[in-house]
């Protein structure tokens, strides 16, 4: 019986693996909210919880992450948060960059690990964290921020300035492009050193209904940039994973060009027929399940329903499939425990 670490992999590479695999991301505000009621599903189903206690968690006195926590904070460029709901990661609401004059003064952080908001720690403790990981025979991560390029100028601009920048190219895009890429590519040198069998990158490329730029504009500012950065994680035999929430169909080729290899799309936004015409067989597809309608409000039926179809229309012996899934408000327990019912049943649908 393969570890989770190999399952993992050989689903990824399309190399036969045992089951599908799973991960429930279950998000603070909705722990909260379910508290011992939820509990008790994600007791039941370890396989999708793991190192999971029940008892441990002091809901009253729960401490949020910074970036989940009600209120305003800087992250490490200088953009400024607003987080309205605890749990829940918030928005950019100033940007250090929205007046082009600031860029004389501007310097990227220092690299080191981080999220999306905040440093998270130093190299030596990030190192120790993944060759503990790997002596458990566990996968190992290399963790690119959200937002880690295309989100960035966003973050630093502003959606409306960056949408701007892209059709009138100030020489100072350019420049800023250059301090992301370098900064990033620092950050990727370091986990490869350390060594890692995943390389995630997240970034948000989509609305509901169509990527954020054409594929004629990201080509010319976004696919370079990726290339450059993923080719070397490619060459040092580790998988590259890519995030991006919404509706991203019309840049698949870009992506396939870029050197993805893991993708983690959502589901009903981009279309499952649309997704086993167009990405099934090119991408390892980490399908992000709907959170928008069948997760919170569908019957337990129609979670079964959709987790079945997914798994016949983009599943296969080779593997090339697997479900990841965020729960937040306002999904109650019983959809959760009709996830991971219909995950138990369908993920060894192809091996059974």
């Amino acid at each position: 019986m393969l570890t989770v670490r190999e399952n993992y992999i050989r689903n990824a590479r399309f190399q036969h693996p045992e089951y599908i695999p799973v991960t429930v991301y279950v998000s603070p505000a909705s722990l909260v909210e379910g508290r011992e009621e939820l509990e008790k599903i994600m007791a039941k189903y370890p396989e999708f919880f793991p190192g999971f206690v029940p008892g441990k968690i002091d809901y009253d006195n729960y401490k949020f992450l910074p970036e989940e926590t009600i209120g305003e904070m800087i992250d490490p460029w200088g953009c400024k948060w607003r987080c309205s709901v605890n749990g829940i990661i918030g928005t950019v609401v100033e940007h250090p960059l929205s007046d082009w004059s600031a860029m004389e003064n501007f310097k990227p952080p220092p690299v080191l690990p981080q999220n999306a908001q905040r440093i998270t720690g130093d190299w030596e403790s990030e190192r120790k964290s993944i060759e503990q990981a790997r002596k458990r025979g566990e996968l190992t991560w290399g963790h690119i921020y959200h937002g880690f390029y295309f989100m960035r100028l966003q973050y630093l601009r502003g959606f409306t300035n960056l949408m701007c920048d892209l059709i009138e190219e100030p020489p100072q895009l350019w420049q800023l492009i250059e301090i992301i890429k370098n900064h990033t590519a620092e950050m990727i040198k370091k986990y490869l050193e350390i060594g890692v069998d995943v390389m995630y990158f997240g970034e948000d490329l989509g609305t509901q209904t169509s990527s954020m730029v054409s594929p004629e504009m990201f080509a010319k500012y976004v696919t370079p940039v990726y290339k450059e950065l993923m080719q070397p994680v490619r060459q040092a035999g580790t998988l590259v994973y890519l995030h991006s929430d919404g509706h991203v169909l019309e840049l698949i080729d870009e992506l396939e060009q870029a050197g993805v290899q893991i993708i983690n799309i959502q589901d009903l936004v981009n279309g499952i027929d649309a997704l086993a015409r167009e990405v099934k067989g090119r991408f390892c597809i980490s399908l992000d399940v709907d959170r928008q309608t069948v997760v919170p409000f569908g019957t337990r039926s129609d979670i079964h329903n959709l987790i079945e179809e997914e798994v016949r229309k983009l599943g296969s012996p080779e593997g090339g499939l697997q479900f990841i899934v965020g729960i937040y408000p306002p999904t109650p327990p019983e959809s959760v425990d009709a996830l991971c019912e219909a995950f138990k049943k369908f993920r060894t649908y192809w091996w059974d």
